[in-house]
C-alpha cells in the first residue's frame, strides 16, 4: 500500500514578514549604536563598555545574520534543494551560539589583565553612554518581542543577545557609579565578568539546540512515545514502526513512518485520521505515512519493525 503525504503551506508567511522586519529594525538600531560604543569604550579606557560593545558587535552580526536566514529562507525549493533555504536559519543561529561563546571567552581574558593591573577610568563619559546603551536595549528588544520569538528559534538566538545586552549595560551603568562614587575602579572588569558570563549562558544554550536540529533530532516539545501510542489507538491500526520525527528548522517538524493495518481497514480514512491526529494535537503539517497490511509482515530492507 502505497504512501500519504500531509502538507500545508499557508502557515508561516506573515510570520516571516514580521520578524524580517523587526530583525531589521533591531539590526539598524544596534549595529549604530555599537560603533558609539566602541569609541566612547576606547576614550573612556572602560573595559565593560568595550565588552558591551563586543557582545553588541554579536547582536549586530546575529541580527544581520537572523534577517538573512530569513530572506535567503524565503526562496523557492528546487530540484537540488527540496525543501529550500530554510535550514540555513539554524545554522545562522548555531553561528551566533559559537560567536558568542568566543566573544566572552575573549572578555574573560581581558578582565584578568585589569584585575591585576585597574586603568583609570572616566566614569562620567562611561555612565552616559551605558545609559543609552540600555535605552537602545530596550527599544531591540521590544520591536523584537513583536517577532515570533516563541516559536522561531533564529528570532529567538536574535533577542537573547539583546536581553544580554541590556543586562551589560545595567553592569556598566552600575560600574560606573561605583567608579565616580568611591572610586572602585575594579568595578569595571568585574562588571565585563559578569557580563561575560551571561553571554557565555546564552551561546551555550543557543548553540545546543541548534545542533539539536541540525543533528535531526526530535523536537522537545514532540513526545515520540505519545506520537507512537496515539497513532496505534486508531481503529484497525496494529502497529506504528519505522517512526522518525525531526524539524527542518525550529518551526517545522517532520514525520516519517510505517502503520500496519488490518484487511478490514479503509486505508485511506485510517491515513486521514493519522494525519488529522498529527496535525491537530502534535502540530505536525509534514507527514509521510506508509500503510502496509499487518499479515504481509514489515517491507523495510532491513528487516526492522520495532
Amino acid at each position: 500500500m502505497g504512501n500519504h503525504h500531509g502538507h500545508s503551506h499557508s502557515h508561516g508567511h506573515s510570520h516571516s514578514s514580521g520578524n524580517k522586519k523587526a530583525l531589521l529594525w533591531a539590526f539598524l538600531l544596534i549595529a549604530t549604536f555599537m560603533v558609539i560604543e566602541v569609541i566612547g569604550g576606547l576614550v573612556t579606557n572602560s573595559l565593560a563598555l568595550l565588552s558591551d560593545a563586543g557582545h553588541m558587535l554579536s547582536d549586530a552580526a546575529a541580527l544581520g545574520l537572523s534577517f538573512f536566514a530569513i530572506k535567503l529562507g524565503e526562496r523557492k525549493a528546487s530540484r537540488a534543494k527540496t525543501f529550500g533555504y530554510r535550514r540555513f536559519e539554524i545554522i545562522a543561529a548555531a553561528l551566533n551560539g559559537i560567536t558568542l561563546i568566543l566573544i566572552s571567552l575573549y572578555i574573560f581574558y581581558e578582565a584578568y589583565h585589569r584585575f591585576m593591573n585597574p586603568p583609570e577610568v572616566q566614569s562620567m563619559g562611561m555612565l552616559l553612554i551605558s545609559s543609552l546603551g540600555l535605552l537602545v536595549n530596550i527599544l531591540a528588544a521590544w520591536i523584537l518581542m513583536k517577532g515570533d520569538k516563541d516559536e522561531n528559534l533564529n528570532v529567538r538566538s536574535a533577542f537573547i543577545h539583546v536581553l544580554g545586552d541590556m543586562l551589560g549595560s545595567v553592569g556598566a551603568i552600575v560600574a560606573a557609579l561605583l567608579i565616580m562614587f568611591f572610586g572602585w575602579g575594579i568595578a569595571d572588569p568585574i562588571a565585563s565578568v559578569i557580563v561575560s558570563i551571561l553571554i557565555i549562558i546564552s551561546g551555550w544554550r543557543v548553540t545546543k539546540e541548534s545542533f539539536h536540529v541540525l543533528m535531526e533530532g526530535t523536537p522537545s516539545q514532540i513526545d515520540v512515545n505519545q506520537v507512537k501510542e496515539t497513532l496505534q489507538k486508531i481503529p484497525f491500526v496494529t502497529d506504528v514502526h519505522d517512526l522518525h520525527i525531526w524539524s527542518i528548522t525550529s518551526e517545522m517538524p517532520m514525520l516519517s513512518c510505517h502503520m500496519a493495518i488490518t484487511e478490514e481497514g479503509k486505508h485511506d480514512e485510517i491515513l486521514r485520521q493519522a494525519q488529522s491526529i498529527l496535525h491537530d494535537d502534535f502540530g505536525i503539517e509534514h507527514s509521510t505515512i506508509q500503510a502496509e497490511q499487518a499479515d504481509n509482515g514489515c517491507p523495510s530492507p532491513h528487516g526492522t519493525c520495532n
